[in-house]
């Protein structure tokens, strides 16, 4: 097709879907925390940003890239600032004059507004924020953000495709508020937005523009696939417009690949990690569409097997009209570089790939299909090189770990009968009916990240970084006794990380030293790297518990993550199955529950806030998946007494569709995210017959907000509708390692006088 009369858009060969936004040192992080706090002014914030995107570019160009994405760029959010390019925010924002004031409001919330729900962007570890569609939403274009990016792009000669999340999946991720129906009935009243933002384009001088289109390899809403072919019918049919990319990953678009093949786009983007090269040959209207094919891994760090990629870039050559590399989604999820890490050992180095790898890679084999092999010798024998060492290196395959799973039995993953559990329970703890405690985590103090960071310098050793943390878990218990809480917990000061703690202290896992990506926001985390197998070579935390029991006469609870939870929020190796290297993890975290209980902790948390984010994008392969999930958590807790306590804790998903797996982990506790869904999550769980203690966080830990006493007890008195005081816990939504001491304390206040007040009323 042309575009506004010209010739047809020029062809690209080498590209990827997507980049990195943080800044390789969490540039953006620092400056967005230092906007928030008043330190850094709007002016200075934007040229951190615009710094941070020409780097990228320079280093997409210099790698060989063809085609450069631009608009993956963030402040906070890609869903956010889909919401706000169709000035869709949320009307409680709408009296902030200050356009990114407002868009922060929305996005974390302030004193007088709650923020957008926040859930799991697919089956990542990233978060988006939920946009909220009412039958009053009107959608008009606000294209100002794309556009500025675009001329930047420009004025530094940078061939830029604009990066859009598509309107089929803006709206099927969305959330339908006030009583609407779903947001994706509303596809004809956002698509005129995006016809004027074609035009846009075309007066940009875009040749080439990419839509987002995750949605397309999940079985969200019934029928997506049909409606995707007739909304990109409808906008193909634009008469001005650039050349249109689909951007499908994640998964295979099944039926959606040839509904999108029969329609006018010019361009499709399709997973071939996770999607299927069968899928491609089967849909004969590619002939004649140019296919970016997903051969280099986007969201794992290891190395392309490069021979299998270009026989996968061969086998579907003679399918599509014009074929593309690229990775197979935005490589977001991955950290910058290898070149910040000096503690590598040779094999595991040469097994790896983080996005400037990947860059190289996706240029290596765009040459070769090109120019063939040969052009690319080096890269080839340096992949089969590395992977001939992955075969034979002794620490992915332990004898005495795979003989212990192959031991396992039903008893190993059985308690005694729930209900009894709890009454013993609560006979030996002696807490009051809605007994309050917080999920583990308290604020990362300025003292501690200094002693963490004396202690990598060398300017501590370990006996001195112990002495200032036991101190800090001194104050932290001190502090919830004064405050009043029930179960108390250690705080937590000295782990950098829920999974890289734990990580660090068992074989079979490597925590980078700079591998940071982006999780949500501000929050950037380090997953380690699991690529052998695991097992647990001394006690991990006693030490610290007991501590922090000996301080008070009030249960403290032993804080453990979960095997799923360690799973999802590492990059897992990839030449075993998920299962394998879950219950490999589960026993280690069993070993560690013993230990606890052998040392009088009565109460013990294994965290699975990851729960549903590893749930498979498509129906069919859902039940699997959790049978597998439950067995997993079930084994690292089922190595103790009915009379000790386990609690789990989960957060910042859509429970709806893993709930009955959430009853089936049979945890004696469950504490849930529930103050951004507003209890919604209790009547799922009734739904399924859950009948064990469950405590529904009474305020939002991701908001700097400080919930007043009269607005906790409101969600008491919800969630009392739905569960029986004797089952109903009090707390958080998630830790509270992220927020400031001043709102903590004035926070968790006014939830132990609501759980008064509501325990006076029930008396």
């Amino acid at each position: 097709m042309s575009t506004s009369g010209k010739s047809p858009a020029r062809r690209f060969t080498t590209t990827v879907l997507g980049t990195p936004r943080i800044g390789p040192r969490r540039e953006l992080k620092r400056a967005v925390e230092g906007y928030w706090a008043g330190r850094v002014s709007a002016t200075d914030l934007d040229k951190v940003a615009a710094d941070l995107r020409r780097q990228t570019w320079q280093e997409l160009a210099d790698a060989g890239l063809d085609s450069i994405p631009v608009n993956a760029f963030s402040y906070y959010d890609q869903m956010l600032d889909t919401a706000a390019m169709l000035d869709a925010l949320p009307p409680r924002v709408a009296g902030i004059d200050d356009p990114l004031d407002r868009y922060f409001a929305a996005a974390r919330g302030n004193a007088d507004v709650t923020p957008l729900e926040m859930t799991k962007w697919f089956d990542t570890n990233y978060h988006y924020l939920v946009p909220e569609i009412s039958d009053s939403t009107t959608f008009r274009l606000r294209p100002e953000k794309v556009l500025a990016e675009i001329a930047q792009a420009h004025g530094l000669g940078v061939a830029a495709r604009p990066v859009i999340v598509g309107p089929v999946t803006f709206l099927a991720l969305a959330k339908a508020v006030d009583g609407a129906a779903h947001p994706i009935t509303r596809i004809d009243d956002v698509l005129p937005a995006y016809f004027e933002l074609l035009d846009h384009l075309v007066d940009a001088g875009v040749e080439w523009v990419q839509f987002d289109e995750p949605a397309l390899v999940t079985d969200a809403v019934e029928g997506l696939p049909q409606l995707a072919g007739a909304v990109y019918q409808r906008l193909a049919g634009v008469s001005r417009r650039p050349a249109i990319l689909v951007a499908t990953y994640f998964g295979d678009p099944g039926s959606a690949l040839g509904e999108l093949a029969r329609t006018g786009v010019e361009g499709i983007a399709v997973d071939l990690v996770e999607g299927s090269v069968d899928s491609v040959a089967a849909v004969p209207e590619l002939a004649d569409k140019l296919v970016v094919a997903g051969v280099v891994n986007g969201r794992n760090i290891w190395r392309t097997d490069l021979d299998k990629a270009l026989g996968t870039l061969g086998s579907i050559l003679g399918s599509v009209g014009n074929l593309a590399v690229s990775t197979s989604c935005s490589t977001l999820h991955v950290p910058y570089t290898l070149d910040a890490e000096d503690a590598l050992d040779d094999n595991l180095r040469g097994w790896l790939a983080f996005a400037s790898e990947k860059y190289r890679e996706v240029a290596a084999l765009a040459h070769a299909v090109r120019d063939g092999r040969d052009s690319e010798a080096a890269a080839f024998d340096e992949s089969r090189r590395a992977l001939a060492t992955r075969e034979t290196d002794d620490r992915l395959h332990d004898p005495a770990v795979r003989a212990r799973l192959e031991a396992v039995t039903s008893a190993d993953i059985t308690r005694g009968e729930a209900a009894a559990r709890l009454e013993q329970q609560y006979e030996q703890l002696g807490l009051p009916p809605l007994p309050t405690t917080t999920i583990g985590s308290y604020p990362q103090t300025s003292a501690i990240r200094l002693a963490r960071a004396a202690l990598r310098k060398g300017e501590i050793d370990e006996a001195e970084y112990e002495r200032r943390m036991q101190a800090e878990v001194a104050d932290v218990v001190a502090l919830q006794e004064k405050i009043g809480l029930d179960v108390l917990v250690h705080g937590e000061p000295e782990r950098n990380d829920m999974v890289q703690y734990f990580a660090e202290q068992l074989d079979g896992f490597f925590a980078t030293q700079n591998g940071w990506v982006q999780s949500y926001g501000t929050r950037c985390v380090r997953p380690p790297i699991l690529y052998g197998d695991v097992r647990r070579p001394t006690p991990m935390t006693v030490d610290w518990i007991t501590y922090a029991q000996s301080l008070t006469a009030k249960p403290v609870k032993g804080m453990l993550t979960g095997p799923v939870t360690i799973l999802a929020w590492s990059f897992v190796r990839d030449d075993q199955p998920l299962s394998e290297s879950a219950n490999q993890i589960a026993f280690a975290i069993r070993d560690e529950t013993v230990d606890l209980e052998k040392a009088g902790v009565g109460i013990i948390q294994v965290d699975e806030p990851a729960l549903r984010e590893l749930l498979p994008l498509r129906d069919a392969d859902k039940p699997a998946y959790l049978d597998w999930a439950v067995t997993a958590f079930r084994l690292s807790t089922s190595g103790v007494a009915d009379t000790t306590q386990v609690h789990t804790h989960l957060c910042y998903s859509e429970f709806g569709e893993v709930i009955g797996a959430i009853a089936a982990l049979d945890a004696d506790v469950t504490s849930i995210e529930a103050a951004r869904s507003h209890m919604e999550v209790l009547d799922d769980l009734n739904k399924v017959g859950f009948s064990n203690a469950v405590g529904p966080g009474v305020y939002d830990i991701h908001s700097p907000r400080v919930p007043g006493t009269g607005e906790i007890e409101e969600s008491l008195a919800a969630a009392l509708k739905a569960v029986d005081a004797r089952r109903l816990w009090v707390n958080p939504d998630c830790g509270l390692k992220t927020r400031g001491n001043e709102e903590v304390i004035e926070s968790l206040t006014n939830m132990v006088a609501a759980a008064q007040t509501m325990r006076e009323q029930l008396v």
